[in-house]
C-alpha cells in the first residue's frame, strides 16, 4: 500500500465511510489508538498515517522510539498530541521498539499525551496482551488505550492482496492484563460489509455529529476526491462550519 489517505481506503474497501468517521472523531478528541494485524503488508502503518492525517493542524505528532532523554523532554513540556511509535516488535528495524522503551511511551502518556502505534497481534485482545504481559506494561498504563483496529489481510501475493478493517474495539480500562470494553464494528465476510455492533461510550458522543463526518467522507470517496489536499480541505470547511 502506498501513502494512501481515509478516502482512498474507503474507496477499495479497506473500511467504510462510518468506520472512518468513527476515527476521525477519535483523533479529533485524541483517543490513543492501537493499529494490529498479523501477517506483513497487511497495512497496519498505511491505515495509522491515513487516521492520523485527520488530526486537527493544531495537534502535534511526535514520532518517537521511547528513547529516555526525549521523553524526559516530553514528560517536562507537556505540549500534547500524539506519541507515534512505529511499531511495538522485537525485530530489528529501526523505530520498532520493545521493554523498556515501550513502557517509558506508556509512561510519557501520563503527561497528556495520546499514543498510536502498531503490532502484530491476532486479535484486539492479543494486542493488549501483547502490550502488557509481552512488554510488562501495567494494567493502568495499559487502560490509557482508547481503541484497537485490527486488520485482516486476504490475497496470495503482492499481486491481489486485499485488506479489511475486521474490528474496530473500544477499551474501557485493562484488567488482569486483558482489555475490557465493547466492539464497535466488525467485518461481515459474508457480505462484505461493517456491521455496527455498539456505539461508542467514551468518546464522539455526539451521534448526529458523527453521520455527518461519515457523509463527508463519504461524498470525497463518490466524487472520486482522494488526495491530501482534498481531504484536508474537507476537514478545514467541516471543522469551520461545525465550530463551536
Amino acid at each position: 500500500m502506498g501513502e494512501l489517505t481515509i478516502v482512498d481506503l474507503v474507496r477499495n474497501g479497506t473500511m467504510s465511510a462510518e468506520v472512518a468517521a468513527l476515527f476521525w472523531s477519535a483523533v479529533e478528541e485524541q483517543v490513543s489508538f492501537i493499529v494490529a494485524a498479523v501477517p506483513r503488508l497487511a497495512g497496519k502503518s498505511t491505515t495509522s498515517a491515513a487516521i492520523l492525517q485527520m488530526c486537527p493542524p493544531e495537534v502535534p505528532l511526535h514520532h518517537v522510539a521511547g528513547e529516555p532523554e526525549v521523553m524526559e523532554v516530553l514528560r517536562q513540556e507537556r505540549l500534547g498530541g500524539y506519541l507515534v511509535v512505529a511499531e511495538f516488535s522485537q525485530a530489528p528495524v529501526p523505530g520498532y521498539i520493545w521493554g523498556e522503551p515501550v513502557r517509558r511511551v506508556f509512561d510519557t502518556m501520563a503527561a497528556g499525551y495520546a499514543l498510536q502505534a502498531c503490532l502484530h497481534a491476532p486479535s484486539p485482545v492479543d494486542a493488549v496482551l501483547e502490550i502488557t504481559q509481552g512488554n510488562q506494561v501495567s494494567d493502568e498504563a495499559a487502560s490509557r488505550i482508547g481503541l484497537v483496529v485490527y486488520i485482516e489481510r486476504f490475497g496470495t501475493d503482492m499481486t491481489n492482496f486485499w485488506r479489511r478493517i475486521a474490528e474496530v474495539y473500544e477499551v474501557d480500562y485493562v484488567e488482569g492484563g486483558r482489555p475490557v470494553g465493547r466492539t464497535l464494528y466488525r467485518w461481515q465476510p459474508q457480505t462484505d460489509r461493517f456491521e455496527v455492533v455498539e456505539q461508542p461510550r467514551n468518546f464522539a458522543q455526539d451521534h448526529g455529529l458523527l453521520l455527518s463526518r461519515a457523509e463527508v467522507i463519504s461524498d470525497l470517496a463518490q466524487s472520486g476526491r482522494t488526495s491530501g489536499a482534498e481531504l484536508e480541505a474537507a476537514l478545514a470547511r467541516f471543522r469551520e462550519t461545525h465550530r463551536s
